[in-house]
């Protein structure tokens, strides 16, 4: 998950309120015509492995004849690449200029607007909205949503002062506080070039004065998909159970049950949920675990007997699973209030990536898996983004480092920790990623978060030059938050895309294989979630089921369909 200070999160609705084949997502950069044709090392000791080296009963073999190691260097142009004017539509006074009304409908020229692209619009719905300025630079993403009560609709959790939706029309103002100013943003609508998008002009204004003038795209994920696709394809839905916190936001396997920790706040109230998942078909809540005061819980992993949580407030917090319906507390890690914000297991080592206060990946030692040993804090030089996440693979140690990029680190000799290269580029939200070899070269699949993000696959064989080969994409409004690599598959939590599924033999042309949409519009509690909603955990324990955590529905069980 993106790294928002914890006090923004909870106030975060009032701040931000058929599978591929010959038509679907292409690899980038850039993109070829439309017809272009696991997250754990895999250690033995490491738990239920996720990823990496393959293991057996997984079908890898073959992917030497498949791919011989070769690929062009790719130029990247990083996350945020100008689409030009979303409409026709324009505001006719210019950055700068006095108006008196910055609502006024004939200052909006929309002459080259197709006539009745309204006619049968919804009243209701959920957009994320994308602004461009005329000058280029995207804006910050908003989230819209238009209640199905027919009541006064919320821009990033704020009250519209205009709404005029539906039978023809899609017209739309709010004042937000910025600074110490107040500022009116108006949206209007010109033409809808696909299901489910709307594109027009937008305006921003303050005491009279225009200070953005562009245009705007405003996507709805509910109506919005590929030609042909459907709710699911290759995956069913085996369970569903709903998470009694706060906001559900990752899990792990062990033991035939499934841990959930949960983010708390507005949401209500964070921690951790225990499912027995013995009977995938019928998970039973045993118990759900809160500590006082400290209930933002973001990440989770398990090995042997011990289960470690990602912590903001104390670290890493480590508990007994001896008896796996009945966590008990152990200890927290490495001491004093430090925010730890995910976790990840390779053999003895358990590495806890820590945002703040200051960005540093912990790196314990966990032959005893109850009783962590520190031995060294990582960083990167100059870091000057936060750590996110990382993924451990032989001696190398990958890290997310948010807008440093992807690093690579050489953590053979815990007492000498050498950074090895890394790739940066621009607009970086390095999130997430999962390593393994193929052909002969040891690739990294690296995914970013935020607007326009997506996946990269990387050649890291070369830490000091790692290099891009391929990359797969989906809509630009949304991005990728976790994944999981078990031989040749790719398993990714793709908020409102849901789960992806990618072959990944051919690492240069990733292919996608199956899918599950898990964002349903009108969820309870859907709508305060903007761009972080939908599929936001995932794990592979290869027990034949995919586990994925959804922001609102909870655990969801999937099986995989024979053939697909």
């Amino acid at each position: 998950m993106v790294l928002l200070p914890r006090w923004l999160l909870l106030v975060l609705p009032l701040a931000l309120s058929g599978c591929s084949g010959g038509d679907g997502p292409s690899p980038l950069p850039p993109p070829p015509p439309p017809d272009s044709g696991t997250s754990d090392a895999g250690a033995p000791d490491a738990g239920p492995p996720d990823a990496g080296v393959p293991d057996a009963g997984l079908p890898d073999a073959g992917v030497e004849e498949a791919w011989d190691g070769g690929a062009e260097t790719l130029s990247d142009p990083g996350d945020v690449v100008d689409p030009g004017r979303f409409s026709d539509c324009a505001f006719l006074p210019q950055v700068g200029e006095t108006v008196a009304d910055c609502e006024a409908p004939a200052l909006f020229d929309r002459s080259l607007c197709p006539a009745g692209a309204f006619a049968d619009l919804d009243t209701t719905g959920v957009y994320e909205v994308r602004v461009r300025s005329g000058n280029g630079p995207l804006i910050t993403p908003f989230t819209v949503v238009l209640p199905t009560d027919g009541g006064v609709g919320r821009f990033n959790g704020q009250p519209l002062i205009q709404q005029d939706v539906g039978a023809g029309a899609f017209f739309l103002s709010v004042d937000t506080v910025v600074g110490t100013s107040t500022r009116r943003r108006v949206f209007a609508g010109c033409e809808r070039p696909e299901p489910g998008r709307i594109n027009g002009c937008y305006v921003q204004c303050s005491q009279g004065r225009v200070l953005v003038n562009g245009t705007f795209t405003a996507v709805r994920p509910a109506q919005s998909w590929r030609p042909g696709e459907s709710a699911a394809s290759g995956l069913s839905l085996v369970s569903e159970s709903a998470v009694p916190l706060g906001f559900p936001v990752d899990v792990y396997v062990a033991k035939e049950h499934a841990y959930v920790v949960a983010i708390g706040g507005i949401f209500g109230d964070g921690g951790l949920a225990v499912y027995d998942v013995k009977d995938r078909a019928h998970p039973v809540l045993k118990k759900t675990v809160q500590l006082s005061g400290d209930t933002y819980w973001n990440g989770v992993w398990a090995k042997d007997d011990a289960l470690y949580i990602a912590s903001g407030n104390s670290g890493v917090i480590v508990y007994d699973i001896t008896n796996p319906a009945d966590p008990r507390y152990v200890r927290a890690l490495p001491g004093g209030a430090i925010n730890v914000h995910t976790v990840h297991v390779q053999g003895n080592r358990l590495y806890g990536m820590a945002p703040s206060p200051t960005s540093q990946t912990l790196m314990f030692d966990v032959s005893s898996p109850l009783a962590p040993t520190l031995l060294e804090r990582i960083t990167p030089a100059e870091p000057t983004g936060g750590v996110h996440d990382a993924f451990a693979y032989g001696d190398r140690l990958y890290v997310n480092h948010t807008s440093d990029g992807y690093v690579a680190f050489d953590v053979s000799d815990p007492a000498r920790v050498r950074e090895l290269g890394r790739y940066a580029y621009l607009d970086s939200y390095s999130h997430a990623n999962a390593v393994g070899t193929f052909g002969g070269r040891t690739i990294a699949f690296e995914g970013g978060e935020l607007v326009g993000a997506h996946l990269r696959v990387l050649d890291v064989t070369d830490p000091a030059n790692m290099r891009l080969i391929g990359g797969y994409a989906l809509r630009p409004e949304f991005s990728i938050h976790n994944m999981v690599l078990r031989g040749t598959r790719l398993y990714i939590a793709w908020y409102h895309e849901g789960v992806r599924v990618l072959d990944v033999s051919v690492p240069p042309r990733p292919r996608e294989v199956a899918y599950f949409h898990t964002y349903r519009e009108q969820e309870p509690g859907r709508l305060t979630f903007g761009l972080y909603s939908g599929a936001i955990g995932i794990r592979v324990p290869g027990d034949g089921f995919i586990y994925v955590v959804d922001t609102t529905r909870g655990l969801l069980i999937l099986s995989e369909q024979p053939g697909f």
